[in-house]
């Protein structure tokens, strides 16, 4: 497309020049106010360079099962609710509804439920987070970024 304001071949700004819209060049875009510049386009072998190295990231999890497996564990140890409660912090009514299952328990409060009844309620995940597919296309587009399953 051609600037608007020189002929130039390179008119991809956006901006108001004097009140008025045009579509200029680079040079041209400096006598106004810019609205929309243009896109960077990444070519595949371009955005190698930028593509870090993939590492797995690990997430914790609170097990499916975790209710239960607090109440056997706190029964075990013949605890009452009450007394568990005050040993951890924590409101009675709330060790009530973990171990319900009403109220799943937060990272921190689940390793301390582990460090004191001597359980498992956290399992680890590992997850990558980008996968890049080839394309037919040179530019990368969504679709290079998504594993579809």
């Amino acid at each position: 497309m051609n600037c608007e304001m020189c002929g130039a071949d390179d008119a991809e700004y956006k901006t108001i020049i004097e009140g008025t819209e045009l579509t200029v060049c680079s040079k041209c875009s400096k006598h106004g106010k810019v609205l929309h510049k243009p896109q960077m386009i990444i070519r595949k072998k371009e955005f190698a360079r930028f593509k870090k190295e993939e590492k797995p990231e690990i997430i914790e999890k609170i097990i499916s099962e975790y209710g239960t497996k607090i109440r056997k564990a706190r029964t075990k140890k013949k605890m009452t609710q009450e007394e568990f409660a005050q040993k951890l912090s924590i409101k009675e009514s709330l060790l009530n509804k973990i171990e319900n299952s009403a109220l799943k328990p937060s990272i921190p409060l689940a390793q301390k439920l582990e460090k004191v009844l001597k359980i498992r309620l956290i399992e680890e995940i590992e997850e990558t987070k980008l996968k890049i597919k080839k394309s037919e296309t040179e530019a990368v587009t969504v679709g290079d970024l998504i594993d579809f399953e």
